[in-house]
């Protein structure tokens, strides 16, 4: 090994101990390895405690579908304002200029 890399990996592993990954690793590793009943997935042990577990593919695609019912109950609901909006100013009388509200 020459000298060269073995700096390089001093300096990355310099870099991982001052962003605090090592301790966030250490400490995720001795919580697996302190659990009673080992997981199945050790991997998806280790992105739930390390908080990048994230929502799973299903509820992204449910509240994408959700999002876009939501996006389009809004637009009629503000196509419906509008033209409510419209039809009361046909029974309304427009308010005279200067006259106060």
């Amino acid at each position: 090994m020459s000298y060269a890399s073995e700096s390089k990996r001093e300096q990355f592993r310099r870099y991982l101990e001052k962003a605090g990954v090592l301790d966030s690793l250490t400490n995720v590793l001795v919580a697996l390895y302190e659990e009673p009943d080992k997981p199945n997935n050790a991997l998806d042990f280790l992105k739930h405690h390390l908080g990048v577990a994230g929502a799973e593919p299903g509820d992204t695609e449910a509240l994408r579908l959700e999002l876009t019912e939501l996006q389009q109950k809004w637009d009629l609901l503000m196509e419906e304002n509008k033209d409510l909006r419209n039809r009361l100013l046909q029974y309304e009388p427009a308010p005279e200029d200067g006259a106060a509200e």
